[in-house]
């Protein structure tokens, strides 16, 4: 008699947890494959700042995952309680509440933005997370020109134009990039707007940007965003924030009607109900071949996982060691299931990428490092590699070719409901945020 095929749950849709679905549904006949996400779609996070520029649209930096996953099942829904000595969980659904049992369960969630790091960071910042966020922020920026041209007084007019950004990582240096870029492209849409009430500053608490990269690689960004007006204040951090102001940490401050942080994670409040597991750091401590300890058929990946890469140290929470992560994941599951041994995580990175700018970027791939537009090439090269399906990489591709000639989209999406323009009329006001962005 044939024994039941394993059922592997995973739990999260972003790189890691799409990834691992669909590698795990190519051996279909292997196991019964159910991937649970709160959302419909894998968001591409180093691509958000392009959001922002409006180089690209929001709909070029995700990929559906029904059109991904194969023939894995797709759930769209919430995990609100794990049993794991019944081996299932209760997941909130479009349905209602539904019960999934498992045999192998694989924890792939991520984290979230952390907005409570500075004073008044929760009142009046905005933070880099989804894409809702880069929306958010690309809105922001086009009505904080379109208030300047309403306003007549010249220090408010500067604060209105002012933008800054908190955090000289990956994040900040390519959203600073971004925002500068589209605030010299479409200026000439503002005609009462003038080039010096326009301006970005990055604040970076340690003493150069991208600390994750060589200093060299650093230090070419920094030139390349000074290059183009980007105030680049390093040594520097924010202690609080206003509505119309950034107090730093050496007692300076500076005016500014919009302050943009990417700084901090907090872990996802699943975490929190995950009780036994081991946590550490905030993230589900895991043994070297990717198991959880504490729980028989639990496994974990991505952001909300702590997983030792080796004699390497800490895996860091990036798109690449994610992928990779899903595929040794891939493997040792397969393993598992036919009674084989499993084999410790261990990878070593091929090399980071940042763009600053359009058509500038940094990166070191195998030990060389190029800058410039090299390096934009094959940061973009390498995201266009990894979206899945020949048809959206096309259309995907056919877009980024066209942005790279003319200029970014102006157009301020609302999304304003008909009752909401009822509503509205009936006020006699403008619908949607008039006056603070932020």
């Amino acid at each position: 008699m044939n024994s039941p095929r394993p059922r592997i749950v995973i739990v999260g849709g972003g790189f890691a947890g799409a990834n691992l679905t669909r590698l795990l549904q190519r051996r279909a006949k292997f196991a019964d494959i159910t991937l649970v996400s709160e959302e419909s779609y894998t968001t591409f996070n180093p691509m958000l700042a392009e959001v922002v520029g409006a180089t690209v649209f929001p709909e070029h930096v995700v990929a559906p995952l029904r059109a991904t996953v194969g023939n894995a099942r797709f759930i769209m829904g919430t995990v609100g309680s794990v049993d794991f000595r019944e081996k299932r969980l209760q997941c909130d659904t479009l349905k209602g509440n539904v019960e999934l049992q498992y045999d192998h369960l694989v924890l792939a969630f991520g984290n979230r933005a952390r907005i409570d790091l500075i004073a008044g960071m929760v009142e009046h910042a905005v933070v880099l997370k989804t894409v809702g966020d880069a929306m958010h922020i690309r809105n922001v920026v086009l009505r904080r020109l379109a208030q300047i041209e309403l306003e007549s007084d010249p220090a408010l007019r500067k604060c209105l134009g002012h933008f800054v950004v908190v955090g000289g990582g990956f994040s900040g240096v390519e959203v600073a990039g971004a925002i500068a870029d589209s605030l010299r492209e479409i200026r000439r849409y503002y005609p009462r707007v003038a080039v010096d009430e326009l301006k970005v500053t990055l604040l970076q608490s340690v003493d150069r940007l991208l600390v994750e990269l060589p200093p060299s690689l650093g230090r070419a960004a920094e030139r390349s965003l000074v290059k183009r007006g980007v105030e680049v204040m390093t040594m520097t951090g924010a202690s609080a924030i206003t509505a119309r102001d950034v107090q730093l940490n050496d007692g300076r401050v500076i005016s500014a009607a919009t302050t943009i942080c990417t700084i901090g994670t907090t872990p996802n409040a699943l975490t929190a109900r995950l009780q036994p597991l081991e946590m550490e750091r905030g993230r589900i401590a895991c043994r070297p071949d990717l198991s959880v300890a504490g729980a028989d058929g639990v496994w974990a990946v991505g952001d909300c996982a702590l997983i030792r890469n080796g004699g390497q140290g800490l895996a860091p929470p990036t798109a690449q060691f994610a992928i990779a992560e899903a595929r040794h994941l891939a493997k040792n599951l397969v393993a598992r299931c036919r009674g084989r041994a499993t084999r410790p995580f261990n990878y070593t990175a091929r090399g980071m990428m940042a763009t600053v700018g359009h058509l500038k970027g940094v990166a070191r791939i195998f030990g060389v490092r190029l800058s410039g537009l090299p390096a934009w090439m094959l940061w973009r090269a390498y995201y266009l590699s990894q979206m899945p399906t020949f048809g959206r990489k096309v259309r995907i591709f056919v877009e980024w070719s066209w942005g790279m000639f003319f200029p970014p989209d102006i157009t301020h999406f609302r999304f304003t409901r008909s009752h909401e323009l009822l509503d509205s009329d009936k006020a006699g006001v403008m619908p949607g945020p008039r006056r603070s962005a932020a």
